[in-house]
């Protein structure tokens, strides 16, 4: 399936409407500052992919075209990643100085206040996702314990463990994308269970099991890309300094596939995760975004 050449609008006009709902969050007093912290790093430009796929999967599942009861979940989630690369950029983890094209949030702020603009985002996130009044409170429960789930221990917070014990210890390749699947794919699957929650507070059980497998195929294929743009593109095009992980000797996929081999591995994963989900539109009348948006991830140039 091609790709339309107005996705990218398509994500921006996504993005435009989270980016102002993240603002009437963070529109709020008694902050003591703390606020314009958060959102130095929260309102930052991001193409807020994450929240696309909650407002995409709770259309797909609801058949509905408002999607008002997505919205806070979907905030939330983009909350609990934003504090993810607060906490990953500082010097104590990734140690990195750039992101999204501009200083980091300790570079700017210092550590001390990036270290807490990440708690409190992390911790507002559940605030945010508790009042989402559009879903049931069974909905809300069954999201609570999502985004619980996929973002602590047995999800990303495991997969960041990972990563940062690979100067210890090399992995081999099997545990590059376990942790893949666990730092990366972790986050799509809940934002792809989110959406479906805010559709369904009766969830599926092979529903939930196939939305995990196309969000672990995509995240991992996800992360391969990453690697291949962090050895072929350039800092202008990126935002942030590549090279970093062949001059810290870290171990990427790449330390085991060639370029192409790369790229043949992440078409081979994006193809098995569409062929996971497609079946959920058969007889939907909207646009096949996901499928899109698995496409769209593995050709970007940033």
């Amino acid at each position: 399936m091609q790709v339309r050449t107005d996705f990218e609008n398509i994500l921006t006009s996504s993005a435009q409407i989270i980016e102002n709902e993240l603002k009437s969050y963070l529109n709020v007093e008694n902050s003591n500052g703390l606020n314009e912290i958060m959102g130095y790093s929260l309102l930052s430009n991001g193409k807020r992919i994450r929240p696309f796929i909650v407002i995409e999967a709770y259309k797909l599942f609801s058949k509905s075209t408002d999607i008002k009861p997505a919205i806070p979940y979907a905030c939330a989630l983009e909350m609990i990643h934003t504090y993810s690369l607060i906490h990953d950029d500082l010097p104590c983890m990734d140690n990195d100085d750039f992101r999204r094209g501009k200083p980091t949030n300790h570079m700017v702020y210092g550590e001390d206040m990036a270290l807490l603009a990440g708690d409190a985002l992390l911790t507002y996130a559940f605030e945010v996702l508790a009042n989402n009044n559009y879903v049931s409170d069974k909905s809300v429960r069954l999201a609570t314990i999502a985004l619980s789930k996929y973002s602590g221990f047995a999800g990303m917070a495991g997969g960041q463990m990972i990563d940062l014990n690979i100067q210890k210890k090399p992995l081999t390749y099997e545990e590059i994308k376990n942790m893949h699947a666990l730092k990366t794919a972790a986050l799509i699957k809940c934002a792809l269970v989110l959406g479906y929650l805010a559709a369904d507070d009766a969830p599926k059980a092979e529903i939930v099991s196939d939305l995990e497998k196309f969000a672990q195929n995509i995240g991992i294929a996800f992360q391969i890309r990453d690697d291949i743009l962090d050895k072929i593109s350039n800092s202008d095009t990126l935002g942030k300094p590549v090279g970093s992980d062949e001059k810290n000797q870290k171990t990427t996929s790449l330390s085991f596939l060639s370029l192409s081999d790369a790229e043949a591995e992440v078409k081979c994963l994006t193809n098995e995760a569409i062929n996971t989900i497609i079946k959920y539109y058969e007889g939907y009348n909207g646009e096949q975004t996901l499928i899109e948006l698995a496409n769209y991830m593995i050709n970007r140039q940033k």
